[in-house]
């Protein structure tokens, strides 16, 4: 117990010194090539923050035990988008641009309207999804890709950059991505760690392994997307950690449940479809949060992790 405990404690820091190796490097990158952070946070911060998740759900695919990989998914869209982004609201009010509010976080609801489709409306397949609709997923994550870097393209094209980029310091290339590559594989192992510690001091006070991973494997996996964005919200890169949440919950739908499926198709159990309706709810009230007032405030972040903590109750109680 004494040597999990100790090793919570240093993931928890590999955790917090990669994000901010992280998303220095990334804010020295979005300069030098003059990239707004916004799209920074959308693919390579996103795609950085999404690799426990990755990891988690596709060996939880090829072991066949596949419930794992979606409630994961699910579990930790749902802690990206409420506690995440309700915690670096509370820092500091989360302006929403509106590029975000028109393109991707429809898109990140669209995406989640499709897995709804493809696991609630066919019973007839038991529902699952199919290697077929990952195959789908995978197309509209390429699509994503596709676009963001278009925009990238336009914004260097038309000099666009995101505001307080002149604090930003630009460091050497070089640097700049070993600042990446360090900060990345200290959020990875860092999250690997906590994960793992915590699950077994969990399971070491009893509890089941379906709570441990709706709990400790979703918000463990999470970690990362929530301690990048706070150290981005903590300095002023907003553009970048609410790209990072919107571009991760994007990610873990498209990419990894499309490989995940391919890999193996994926049972669905009623509990996680209902999680799914669920985070299709929360991302309307989220929506509509940051298209009231092209804003996020410390008010309706306190409300965010107030609702996330009554769905933690709800999940326990069932």
């Amino acid at each position: 117990m004494f040597l999990n405990l100790c090793l919570l404690v240093f993931g928890f820091f590999l955790l917090i010194k990669g994000a901010d190796l992280f998303v220095d490097g990334s804010s020295s990158v979005a300069k030098l090539l003059k990239v707004p952070t916004l799209i920074i946070g959308l693919t390579i911060v996103a795609m950085g923050t999404s690799a426990p998740e990755c990891a988690v759900s596709v060996a939880a695919s090829l072991k066949g035990e596949n419930s794992l990989a979606i409630s994961n998914v699910i579990g930790s869209n749902i802690f990206n988008l409420l506690v995440v982004c309700g915690c670096c609201a509370f820092i500091k009010p989360l302006e929403v641009k509106e590029n975000l509010l028109k393109k991707e976080f429809p898109y990140s609801i669209f995406v989640g309207v499709i897995l709804l489709i493809f696991v609630a409306f066919f019973p007839f397949k038991n529902y699952t999804v199919m290697r077929i609709e990952g195959v789908i997923l995978l197309v509209l994550f390429i699509l994503f890709i596709l676009n963001t870097i278009r925009q990238s393209l336009n914004a260097r094209n038309q000099n666009i950059v995101s505001e307080g980029m002149e604090e930003i310091k630009a460091m050497p290339l070089w640097k700049s991505l070993l600042f990446i590559i360090v900060g990345l594989i200290g959020i990875i192992f860092g999250g690997d760690l906590v994960v793992n510690s915590a699950s077994y001091i969990a399971s070491e006070f009893g509890f089941s392994q379906t709570f441990i991973g709706l709990t400790v494997v979703a918000v463990g996996t999470s970690l990362p997307e929530l301690v990048t964005s706070f150290v981005a919200s903590k300095k002023g890169e907003n553009d970048m950690a609410l790209g990072n949440v919107i571009g991760s919950n994007i990610f873990n739908i498209t990419l990894i449940i499309g490989v995940a499926s391919v890999i193996s198709s994926i049972s669905v159990t009623f509990e996680s479809i209902m999680d799914l309706v669920l985070l299709m709810v929360m991302n309307v009230v989220v929506f509509f949060f940051c298209k009231s007032k092209r804003e996020i405030n410390k008010k309706e972040g306190i409300s965010m992790i107030l609702i996330y903590l009554i769905y933690m109750v709800y999940i326990t109680m069932r």
